[in-house]
């Protein structure tokens, strides 16, 4: 048996800087990994860490010329010749170098690119923690990796999961992406139950584990966290859950108990201020349904005058925006410091004009508040509302107090939510896990929705809203009465019998909202002096009011006890003409309006048609919570609507042609009248008009 040559390692040298030159032969063509600059830094900070392979350059001879060069590692020697040139590493500076003679300069190249074994993630995360256990803080060790305190903080919230988890992803039975979703929750032991949990099932997706994780947990961005305020909630003891790997919209608030305290308290000490005012009654709550004053009549307070030191502010800062406005009149841009100016002008003057309500002692002493919290967690204070059994008990002779707006500018029929609320909730039964037609009360919420918004949009258009209004008329007028129109002109403001959730915090709820608090401003509060109001409005006024008013008249609910198929099939005409996008109008699919509603099969379905039949296969296996929480994040901003809610197209076909024939020319009589009796019925008759009728015309134009 021979005896095994033994290895000889290359010989390692140092040589002088400006000897070295960068060799043709390096196999790394695409730039990849640390900058040059980056690497010089850590080169200063820590010098050179590994030494650089070269060759000696030979001359045509083959003789040694005393150059070298750098077949692998240019990209340090391109980081020492940036430090050469910024004068912080002398040219002659020894360079540690490891000097080959044998095989192919490509081989070396190849090969130290080729063996290098890449850190595993984990031992940069372990090594992070390790830094920071022995002093480094988040701020050193993110300067000294050239990367962002951000990546550190995730770095070490990834090597603090629990180490059972660790190890499971070190084995590859974990994604990355997985053990960056157990980062929401510092509790080990969680985590661990949890992981045990995916195990079974037949999805183990990120957001599956963010939920099961967050459950019982109140968003920050919700209305009660908003409200209390985050700093309040932890100064009382309250964690809040983080994810620094994705928005998660300020986190999870853990202790939804301690929350609902906070948020009882305060509302408390805010109700006791408004209470302090002299209403006969306050109602407190951190949210009350849509049209929970429907059948209240609303005393519309006041505003208190400007004192003379106000209105003298108010002058002068009008004054100011006014001079600094002419001054800029020609710039194309104003400067930064003019356009912060004229800002904090505009804020100043319309904190002036928001004038507090003043109210009679009169009203106070039957009125009463509403105390809630609004979408934004803002504190939200409905003053003025008169219950009917509060209301003063008119004498025989007199007539009905008349004197103040009523809070959804309309009669109001209060009947309809009964009829809902006592009826047995199809979704109550056990679920088919088929493609069954949407139950009827999902239905009468979804359409709800689409009422409110159909409104909003009608308001906003003033000609439709005009045709609308000439539509339902001239039904009645002449033709036998039917519910072709969704319009209902009496004019009546109904209240929705079903209260679908959410329904009040929608943009287009809001924007109706707003609306009816302007018009009631607006119009005087004596309904003796409102003609004379009408008159002096301009014609824009007029249409926006008319359209308002017409607006508020539309019912296009889907209602089980009230079925209407030819006023609902006006409804979308309707929605086609002003264009309403139901998805632009700010309706999303979630889990409380539409997908926690449905059956499986519906919700595979909405992600077919939303996002292709890949996605719906993905989470065609889940339990119906979690298809559902999945199906809210891919569905999510793509604006998907279900059935109920999409507008119809426009019929393009050709509207037919009339001909006015002129009656007297056939031998008919001049007038022709269609009118209504009480109950209802039309009757068509050819008559001339009777000096009596023309009497009540007389005395009607009076």
């Amino acid at each position: 048996m021979t005896k095994q040559q033994k290895i000889t390692l290359s010989a390692s040298r140092d040589i002088p800087f400006n000897k070295l030159v960068l060799s043709q032969s390096n196999v790394r063509r695409i730039k990849a990994g640390v900058s040059i600059e980056e690497l010089a830094e850590d080169i200063a900070r820590r010098t050179l860490l590994s030494s650089i392979t070269v060759r000696p350059v030979l001359d045509e001879t083959g003789a040694e010329t005393g150059m070298f060069e750098i077949p692998a590692g240019g990209r340090r020697y391109r980081a020492l010749e940036l430090l050469v040139k910024q004068r912080r590493l002398a040219r002659t500076a020894p360079v540690p170098c490891i000097v080959r003679t044998d095989g192919l300069a490509e081989e070396d190249s190849l090969a130290e690119n080729v063996q290098r074994a890449p850190l595993h993630p984990l031992d940069q995360f372990r090594a992070f923690q390790a830094m920071r256990e022995k002093g480094r803080s988040e701020e050193e060790i993110a300067a000294a990796f050239f990367v962002s305190p951000n990546v550190v903080k995730q770095r070490l919230k990834l090597a603090a999961v629990a180490p059972a988890l660790l190890d499971a992803y070190a084995e590859e039975e974990m994604t990355l992406d997985q053990l960056m979703a157990f980062t929401v929750s510092p509790d080990h032991e969680r985590q661990e139950q949890v992981w045990e949990a995916l195990k079974r099932h037949y999805s183990k997706q990120p957001y599956e584990i963010r939920r099961m994780l967050t459950e019982g947990a109140v968003r920050a961005s919700d209305r009660r966290a908003q409200f209390v305020g985050l700093d309040a909630y932890q100064e009382a003891g309250g964690v809040i859950l983080r994810d620094l790997f994705q928005s998660d919209d300020g986190g999870w608030l853990q202790d939804a108990g301690l929350l609902t305290g906070l948020v009882a308290e305060k509302l408390d000490r805010e109700a006791e201020a408004i209470r302090a005012e002299g209403w006969k009654w306050i109602e407190v709550g951190t949210d009350f349904p849509y049209g929970h004053t429907y059948g209240m009549r609303r005393i519309v307070g006041e505003p208190e005058p400007m004192s003379a030191e106000e209105d003298a502010s108010y002058a002068a800062l009008k004054a100011e925006f006014d001079e600094l406005e002419e001054a800029h009149a020609e710039a194309d841009e104003l400067p930064d410091e003019v356009d912060q100016r004229l800002g904090e002008i505009e804020t100043a003057m319309e904190t002036l004009q928001n004038r507090p309500l003043r109210f009679e002692p009169e009203a106070l002493a039957i009125a009463g508040a509403f105390v809630s919290i609004d979408g934004a967690g803002r504190l939200r204070v409905e003053r003025g509302y008169v219950r009917p059994e509060d209301e003063p008990v008119a004498a025989p002779d007199e007539a009905p107090d008349a004197d103040a707006i009523g809070s959804d500018g309309g009669e109001v029929d209060g009947e309809a939510g009964d009829a809902v609320s006592n009826a047995p909730d199809p979704e109550d039964e056990e679920e088919e896990d088929g493609l069954k037609p949407l139950s009827d009360r999902l239905v009468c919420e979804l359409t709800a929705h689409r009422t409110l918004a159909l409104r909003n949009a009608l308001a906003n258009d003033p000609q439709t809203a005009f045709l609308a209004a000439l539509h339902a008329m001239a039904l009645r007028l002449f033709y036998h009465y039917g519910q072709e129109s969704c319009v209902e002109i009496e004019p009546r403001s109904a209240s929705f019998g079903a209260q679908a959730p959410g329904l009040g915090e929608t943009a287009y709820a809001e924007a109706v909202g707003r609306r009816i608090e302007s018009w009631a401003a607006a119009l005087p509060k004596r309904a003796e002096d409102l003609w004379d109001a009408l008159t002096e409005f301009d014609g824009d006024s007029r249409d926006a009011l008319f359209a308002h008013c017409v607006a508020m008249t539309v019912n296009a609910v889907h209602e089980p006890y009230n079925r209407r198929p030819r006023a609902l099939a006006h409804a979308g005409v309707l929605a086609a003409t002003v264009g309403l996008d139901m998805a632009k109008a700010g309706w999303t699919p979630t889990a409380a309006s539409y997908l926690g509603r449905v059956t499986k099969a519906r919700i595979l379905e909405a992600v077919r048609e939303a996002k292709g039949e890949t996605a719906a296969g993905r989470i065609a296996g889940l339990k119906k919570p979690d298809m559902v929480a999945a199906a809210e994040e891919l569905l999510a901003g793509t604006g998907w609507l279900p059935e109920v809610l999409r507008t119809p197209a426009l019929a393009t076909d050709d509207a037919p042609e009339f001909e006015i024939v002129d009656a007297t020319d056939q031998g008919e009589p001049d007038v022709a009248v269609q009118s209504a009796d009480n109950d209802g019925e039309t009757a068509m008759g050819d008559c001339e008009p009777s000096a009596e009728d023309e009497d009540v015309a007389r005395a009607a134009f009076a």
